[in-house]
């Protein structure tokens, strides 16, 4: 329940910002959307870079002071945004806020597949509520909040608001022990991947799902910008818009968790077929069908979060779980979070075009070809379970000439 709540901090402080971009530019005065967005593409960058360092320490130390001290650190980074007066201080801020934001997912992740290890999936969907709750949350409340305050006066209640949090969490969570250290396995186990092959499966498999990032981020940042500047929507209207994607998720991630239990590979790439096909319809759809639709895609992209996480944290032994979660949202989360720069610049290329729907056509079908490669990363996945579960088998049985011996 507590990592469920923090989940929701984490993602609340990664979209808040999104329906607020308009704003943010006339106020800092800024010379196109690109530079907005880039505030969240530098947060993106300091929440994922430090990711392996991360989950090395939620390997070796207290996952729950790792988890309170990181939402502190990234509420502090929003309470100073609110007071940022220059792109270039605002930056500072939100590289503050990134680096919070990346003491979660290694320390949680791994703690909940331990605490959970016959019902991964049911456990990781049920906190991914946490990530559903906040990414809909945000963009409703900033939205709502900036219509009548301003963009300054969400970020800095937001930010109030989760350092109480971060009190509440260390005064009621208890220490889990990081590991139970039983020399048979930490011998083996001592590597992240006990061979080459397992090395390239894992590396081949957070690209192509760091497709999936790209396209996910990119679907966000660009529904922002397309529903102000093509659809003329305000930015109360296009926080209650992007919201709808999360409002779903927060009932498929629990519901497609709690199925991926009995068979993860299929079932996720039934989530992301689906979702690739609502990116490809959407910009084609009518104005009154935009939230709905976000809604659909929202239902099925979202979901496949908890699957892969639980698919990556049955594929590895405890021991190495907060580094193989961190170094796998690094590769993925560096890569994929460019794209919120990268779609205001095509948006910033259209000038006078950026009110046309027609010219955003081609960007979604982009985004949606990216999503369905991300597919491929399913197989390197089930490579990497099958083959490190018999290198550690192999490892752990006697060797025949041993056994010979002793007999």
């Amino acid at each position: 329940m507590l990592c469920t709540a923090l989940h929701a901090f984490t993602h609340i402080y990664q979209v808040a910002l999104l329906p607020l971009y308009v704003l943010i530019r006339k106020d800092l005065n800024l010379t196109g959307d690109a530079q907005a967005t880039l505030l969240v593409t530098v947060m993106g960058v300091a929440y994922f870079l430090p990711s392996y360092p991360m989950g090395m320490l939620a390997d070796r130390f207290s996952r729950k002071k790792l988890l309170g001290i990181g939402l502190a650190i990234n509420a502090l980074g929003f309470i100073a945004l609110a007071y940022a007066n220059s792109l270039s201080m605002a930056l500072v801020c939100v590289v503050l806020a990134g680096f919070g934001g990346s003491f979660y997912h290694p320390a949680a992740t791994s703690l909940i597949a331990r605490l959970y290890p016959e019902a991964t999936g049911k456990a990781l969907g049920t906190a991914g509520m946490g990530a559903s709750l906040g990414f809909f949350i945000a963009p409703f409340y900033a939205g709502w909040r900036a219509g009548m305050s301003g963009w300054r006066a969400p970020v800095l209640e937001l930010g109030i608001l989760g350092l109480v949090a971060a009190a509440v969490f260390m005064w009621l969570a208890h220490d889990h022990p990081t590991r139970e250290f039983q020399d048979d396995i930490n011998k083996t186990k001592e590597k992240l991947f006990a061979t080459p092959t397992l090395w390239v499966l894992f590396l081949t498999a957070a690209f192509f799902f760091c497709l999936r990032d790209f396209s996910g981020m990119g679907v966000a940042s660009l529904g922002s910008l397309f529903l102000q500047r093509a659809h003329g929507m305000d930015a109360k209207q296009t926080g209650i818009a992007l919201s709808c994607i999360y409002l779903a998720s927060l009932i498929s991630n629990p519901i497609f968790g709690s199925w991926s239990d009995r068979g993860r590979i299929r079932l996720t790439a039934i989530v992301l077929c689906l979702a690739v096909v609502t990116v490809f319809v959407f910009p084609h759809l009518n104005s009154h069908l935009l939230a709905p639709a976000l809604g659909v895609y929202g239902f099925f992209f979202m979901a496949s979060y908890p699957i892969v996480e639980a698919a990556l944290m049955e594929s590895v032994h405890d021991s190495v779980r907060g580094r193989v979660f961190g170094l796998f949202i690094t590769i993925g989360g560096l890569l994929g979070n460019v794209s919120h720069w990268f779609v205001a610049h095509k948006v910033d290329m259209f000038g006078a075009g950026a009110s046309n729907a027609a010219n955003y056509y081609n960007i979604y079908a982009i985004l949606a070809g990216m999503l369905l490669l991300s597919l491929f990363g399913l197989a390197c996945l089930h490579g990497i379970r099958r083959r490190d579960h018999d290198v550690f088998e192999h490892r752990q049985s006697p060797h025949p000439a041993t056994t010979a011996t002793e007999t």
